[in-house]
């Protein structure tokens, strides 16, 4: 079920850049799907507008690195689409991805979380 967040303020573009990626391999993980429901998807959970020239070379990618394959289906009303799944090697990619966000949000957020004062 779609949060529908809404974001007051852009996410900084390298925040978004380092984090994409593994976000899009995220969502292909928890079912098959295609490109623009990946970026609806990104879209409801706050994190804006993923425009196409951005989102499909992602895709892209890792999909040439074994990480999702695909298939090309018809559409019932509309052009064919081509659907991404996580493989194997995709999975194993997000659980190390998603250990290694842990281990960096808990110590980022321990340095920012707290107020220092500056001699």
């Amino acid at each position: 079920m779609p949060h529908h967040l809404v974001v007051d303020e852009e996410w900084p573009s390298d925040w978004l850049r380092t984090t994409l990626e593994t976000m899009v391999l995220a969502i292909v993980s928890e079912r098959e799907t295609y490109g623009y429901a990946v970026a609806s998807r990104l879209a409801d959970e706050g994190m804006g507008t993923i425009k196409g020239g951005t989102l499909y070379p992602i895709l892209n990618r890792l999909e040439r690195e074994g990480a999702l394959g695909s298939q090309w289906r018809l559409g019932e009303s509309g052009p064919g689409r081509k659907y991404y799944t996580a493989t194997a090697v995709g999975r194993k990619r997000l659980d190390r991805r998603r250990a290694q966000w842990q281990a960096f949000t808990q110590r980022a957020s321990s340095l920012l979380g707290t107020e220092r004062s500056t001699p």
